[in-house]
């Protein structure tokens, strides 16, 4: 259920919402600029010290967790009801300042909810509940995604109408109380928490990332590729984001030496975690975190062009949602049940190898697809084993990742991770356009299938040296 309350809302931002500001008869290039309400998915580690150190005065009684769960599922309602009330055709500010605030407090909501699975129950039953979230998480995805479109559908008509859009927003905010319920039923993880009392200065901190955040991402936008080649505008997007790091980091070192920022805070909220990390696995730390960089790369590159392959390859949009969307979903969930199992029964790191292997090894199907014939089954079979490995890879990660997860950082290193997770395979997948304008598809599937290659040996030589039962 709490799988569902996360998986809910992504696609209410993201998928969704470009087809309502496509058919209220929004720009296509204003369109694009709301996949950046993404970037509170991105820099969720920025505040997630604030879930791990500050209470909150209301549902105290609920415990740290869950009041601070409940708070958030309340403001993604409350953000989802003020998104479906605004018409983006008469005011698109406002729709974008609505669909920030769903994004900023869904992903927080995914940051508690991570910590709080951490934290509930032992690393040898990680792997079911893992199995159980994505379960959840995916189905989450699915009402969000198709459910909210068939929705639109069926009250909608040729013209385009709010009150349609009203309507099938009202309803997703309704379905978010399944999560509400969940948070209701449960119980509060039982262990020791050290809560600041420096409130006051975490309110600065927090003020003070989201300021530094606002700077990284204007200076980004502002600064024009002047390439055209997709290896130079790959390193040059790799040099600006380092450049856009620079800038927002000597921002709070400015407001550091203004006194406005406390050096405490920063040391407390974000030092203190990665030293935890750090001395725990020692030089190892480098090599666990270049495996968590690298992980789901294959899976994630190779993504970003599967529907546009398809379209390409002559099949349907409704071929396409119904095998890709629909049944898709189920192949994803039936592959995370079993990586969890198979983590609980055999191990996480053999678990984790099979997972990256197999997620690489069905890339390979699509360079085969690419070479045969428009054929509906060979889309059956090719797009089920994609997303059984795929999931079954997803729940092999997830339950890593727990595993490394220090008790006394739960949300904010469980956060960074999942960050680095997708960083660095979103910013390359961004490019995979023109390589497949360089090397046709055949060639672009069976290179992302050998991106999964370095990650089968960082996983050999971490579960010699450190490894995770």
């Amino acid at each position: 259920m709490l799988g569902f309350s996360s998986g809910l809302p992504i696609l209410l931002v993201f998928s969704t919402l470009s087809v309502w500001l496509t058919e209220a008869g929004v720009e296509r290039s204003t369109v694009t600029l709301f996949s950046w309400a993404g970037f509170a998915y991105a820099f969720k580690f920025l505040w997630s010290p604030l879930v791990d150190k500050v209470t909150i005065p209301v549902f105290l009684n609920l415990g740290h967790r869950r009041s601070w769960l409940l708070l958030t599922q309340f403001l993604i309602i409350f953000s989802l009801v003020l998104t479906s009330v605004n018409d983006p055709q008469n005011n698109i500010i406002i729709t974008a300042v609505c669909i920030t605030l769903v994004a900023f407090f869904s992903a927080t909501q995914d940051i508690i909810i991570d910590a709080y699975r951490i934290e509930s129950i032992d690393k040898k039953l990680q792997g079911s509940l893992s199995s159980m979230y994505i379960a959840g998480y995916r189905i989450g995805m699915l009402v969000g995604g198709a459910g909210s479109l068939w929705l639109a559908s069926y009250w909608g008509s040729e013209n385009y109408e709010h009150d349609v859009w009203k309507k099938v927003y009202l309803s997703m905010s309704l379905l978010m109380f399944i999560g509400v319920i969940a948070n209701l039923i449960s119980k509060e993880p039982k262990r020791k928490r050290n809560f600041t009392r420096k409130t006051n200065l975490h309110v600065k901190f927090f003020l003070s990332i989201m300021i530094s955040l606002l700077i990284f991402i204007y200076i980004y936008s502002y600064l024009d590729n002047p390439f055209s080649g997709p290896m130079l505008s790959f390193f040059y997007a790799i040099l600006k984001l380092i450049f856009c790091f620079i800038c927002s980091g000597l921002f709070l070192l400015f407001l550091v030496k203004l006194k406005f920022q406390s050096k405490s805070i920063i040391k407390e909220s974000y030092f203190n975690p990665i030293k935890n990390f750090v001395v725990k696995y020692g030089k190892v730390a480098v090599i666990i975190l270049l495996l968590i960089s690298l992980y789901r790369m294959a899976d994630v590159v190779m993504g970003v062009m599967a529907n546009i392959f398809y379209l390409e390859k002559g099949y349907s949009i409704n071929q396409i949602a119904t095998y890709s969307k629909f049944f898709g979903v189920f192949a994803t969930i039936a592959g995370g049940l079993l990586g969890g199992y198979f983590a609980m029964k055999h191990g996480t790191m053999i678990t984790l190898f099979i997972g990256a292997l197999i997620a690489s090894l069905s890339n390979l199907l699509f360079a085969w697809l690419a070479t045969a014939e428009t054929n509906i089954k060979f889309l059956i079979s090719v797009i089920t084993a994609d997303n059984i490995s795929s999931g079954f890879a997803g729940a092999a990660f997830v339950v890593y990742l727990s595993g490394l997860t220090s008790l006394k950082f739960t949300a904010t290193q469980y956060a960074l991770f999942s960050s680095i997770m997708l960083f660095l395979p979103k910013l390359i997948a961004g490019y995979s356009g023109s390589w497949v304008d360089v090397i046709g598809y055949h060639n672009y599937f069976v290179v992302t299938a050998l991106l999964g290659l370095p990650v089968l040996f960082l996983i050999v030589y971490i579960s010699k040296v450190a490894p995770i039962k």
